[in-house]
């Protein structure tokens, strides 16, 4: 009897351990793998009421290109507003900025058809990374390094200076 008391317990303790070995062998809380991740060759934010997603300075010519980005709007009652946009170098400036209005749950893509980037001039090529900081309605402000990629293949036609796409041949083996 003893014996198989033991044996019974001996088998609790073994499936207790294997219930309990699944969770606390994990690789713990808010790691990479439970975070949100957008492989994109743009920059994202998340943290306000709008989000800043994939948002990139596509420039076609040295010392000038022009934004592109989606913002989507989390709040589903109310309008989101990009009240401004402020490079935070004194090399790159925003000339004309008009205010950016995102219906309720909706969400605006500059770059589409019928929706121009924001254009951006300065001591910048592709390559480069821009910090800009974003005023929204309600106060927010979001600060964001943007990446310059050059007015090619996913992005061309992008740029609205017009300039070509140029991208130099590496040296070597063709």
């Amino acid at each position: 009897m003893r014996a198989m008391q033991k044996t019974r317990r001996s088998w609790a303790l073994a499936a207790g351990a294997l219930l309990l070995a699944a969770p606390l062998s994990s690789c713990g809380f808010d790691n990479a793998t439970e975070r949100e991740y957008t492989p994109a060759a743009g920059a994202n934010n998340r943290d306000a009421s709008v989000d800043v997603l994939n948002a990139v300075i596509v420039s076609a010519d040295e010392g000038s290109g022009t934004f592109v980005a989606t913002f989507v709007n989390n709040d589903v009652s109310e309008d989101g507003t990009i009240e401004a946009m402020t490079p935070g170098v004194d090399t790159a400036q925003i000339a004309d900025f008009s205010p950016i209005t995102v219906d309720p749950g909706g969400h605006v893509y500059l770059g589409a058809e019928g929706e121009e980037g924001v254009a951006v001039e300065g001591e910048f090529g592709a390559g480069a990374m821009v910090p800009i900081t974003f005023e929204l309605s309600g106060g927010q402000v979001v600060q964001l390094t943007v990446p310059v990629v050059s007015n090619c293949h996913e992005f061309e036609g992008l740029d609205g200076t017009g300039g070509e796409c140029e991208i130099a041949e590496p040296e070597g083996e063709h």
